[in-house]
């Protein structure tokens, strides 16, 4: 092929998605919302970093419930974290961080550290792929939706993006992924929002302007020739390589540890003065299905060995953009696609589950546990599941609420619906934070009888406004909505559940008001 038809061919390849320094690259999609964050829309020049779980990650084993030990160490004695090992935090006696995590135990008690309990959804998905589809796109399980929450953020705040930018008002990139592909996190309604930087080793390759070398064949003196263009033409790799050069000093990051070389670099673009609003990095894999823990030492092991990465990573990057002065502008996130089962397996391991614990760091998170810890059964089966107390969209509605300052229209337009707010993030320059649950009175949501045959009424207190009251089975799912209210003001009121239908066991009772979630178990028993 000659070198001209090749070109014609790959051109349209080549700008948008483009190959620099040997690995893929591509730059953020067409409509931006993070562009009205860096000062065409919202003004915040506040950054969010994103890190992935991968293969969903064991919360009980993870942020251990203390305060209900003798039911978690039933459920899975052959996996259960000593209770004397547990690593206690400052103030907060119901739950306690694997022994492993000591460098998120230090974030915690620097009040640098949110720990949301038992997030989820509705009707929890199973499946890898389509979980963490769910979870990046936003959307309700039951529907399929092909852009990002962060992309469709993004291409709020910028719309027409790619059409004139980089410019003088925003020369960086929207978006940034590390250690893979662009994900459907960034994906927009065009394009995708984000530009993806394969590995750690590229980045300092387009750093030091080091290029991998082509195959010695005539393909390659193609690809070659493709780079020399690319480079030419791609204007995002010079204000990374500028904003890299900006920083010539880091504190020690742990090795190996792959999570922390990817979180080095964020730090370093972020210290460097790159305008870029959302990083996502990934780690992995949690999916335990067997030899979570060594027989001989439960605290040993796989997962031990991946949560002490993870924290060490985090620990080292908070450490990092205080000492480079940016940690006021910095806010992380952690998710996995899914938690995993309350009992444990006979292969000392963990199978696929709902409801899972996840962190928001950061100098302005608010510091503290986020609900309570997950309600387990008295007698755990390999079907039980954590119920979920607040879905996930919360802790994204409350990010762009209180950090990247999003007005109702924004929210409506990236999350597809309302979701309830939480206090997890300061959010003083945007608006008045919201008032935590301890201050506004205790929920109270009972049942009564307990056991149940037919009908049992429950018995709640709502702090006024949007009260929704949900059943869930053991598996996770919401299986019936008995209330759905908006009251005018602080209230104590009850209702008749009539659970006829409802096939002998156990369920959770869910309440929802304003930034508080509540979660029961009830029985239901043939008398």
């Amino acid at each position: 092929m000659k070198r001209r038809d090749f070109l014609k061919i790959t051109a349209p390849a080549v700008t948008l998605p483009s190959i620099l320094g040997g690995y893929s690259v591509k730059a953020l999609g067409e409509n931006s919302s993070l562009a009205r964050l860096m000062g065409m829309g919202t003004e915040t020049d506040h950054v969010l970093v994103i890190v992935q779980l991968q293969g969903g990650n064991d919360g009980l084993n993870m942020i251990v419930p203390l305060d209900q030990y003798s039911k978690y160490f039933n459920a899975r004695n052959n996996i259960a974290i000593p209770e004397a090992k547990v690593l206690r935090l400052n103030g907060y006696t119901k739950a306690g961080l694997h022994p492993a995590m000591t460098g998120m135990q230090s974030l915690y008690n620097e009040g640098k550290l949110n720990i949301v309990q038992a997030v989820g959804y509705p009707k929890p998905n199973f499946s890898h792929f389509r979980a963490t589809d769910i979870w990046m796109s936003a959307s309700e399980s039951t529907e399929y939706v092909n852009t990002g929450w962060t992309g469709r953020y993004l291409n709020n705040q910028y719309p027409d993006f790619p059409n004139g930018y980089p410019n003088a008002t925003m020369p960086d990139p929207l978006g940034i992924q590390i250690g893979s592909l662009t994900s459907l996190n960034f994906q927009g309604p065009q394009i995708s929002m984000g530009m993806s930087i394969s590995n750690p080793n590229t980045f300092y390759n387009l750093v030091n302007g080091v290029q991998d070398p082509a195959p010695p064949t005539p393909a390659g003196k193609e690809l070659t020739y493709v780079r020399l263009i690319a480079q030419q033409t791609q204007q995002y790799a010079t204000v990374i390589k500028d904003a890299a050069a900006r920083v010539t000093s880091q504190l020690t990051y742990p090795t190996p540890n792959s999570l922390a070389d990817q979180l080095k670099i964020v730090a370093r673009l972020i210290g460097g003065g790159l305008r870029t609003r959302v990083y996502m990095v990934s780690y992995g894999s949690f999916d335990t299905h067997a030899t979570q823990v060594n027989t001989t030492d439960t605290v040993t092991g796989t997962h031990a060995n991946l949560l002490k990465n993870v924290s060490d990573a985090i620990k080292a990057f908070q450490d990092d953009l205080k000492a480079l002065g940016v940690e006021e502008k910095v806010m992380g996130v952690t998710f996995s696609e899914f938690g995993r089962r309350i009992k444990s397996n006979g292969s000392s391991g963990t199978d696929h589950g709902a409801a899972a614990p996840l962190f928001v760091f950061g100098k302005n998170a608010i510091g503290g546990v986020t609900g309570e810890t997950p309600v387990l059964p008295t007698t755990a089966t390999v079907n039980d599941n954590v119920a979920f107390q607040y879905d996930f969209r919360s802790i994204y509605a409350s990010i762009l609420e209180n950090w990247f300052c999003a007005d109702n229209t924004d929210l409506q337009t990236v999350l597809l619906r309302n979701f309830q707010s939480l206090p997890l993030v300061n959010g003083a320059n945007c608006k008045a934070p919201i008032v935590p649950e301890s201050t506004v009175g205790n929920s109270v949501l009972k049942n009564y009888p307990n056991p149940f045959a037919i009908n049992t009424t429950i018995e709640f207190k709502t702090n006024g406004g949007h009260t929704l009251i949900q059943i869930l089975d053991t598996s996770g799912r919401v299986i019936a909505v008995p209330l759905e209210k908006v009251y005018p003001a602080p209230a104590f009121d009850k209702i008749v559940f009539n659970g006829e239908r409802l096939s002998l066991g156990t369920y959770y009772i869910r309440l929802q008001n304003g930034s508080v979630s509540h979660v029961k178990v009830m029985l239901k028993v043939n008398y």
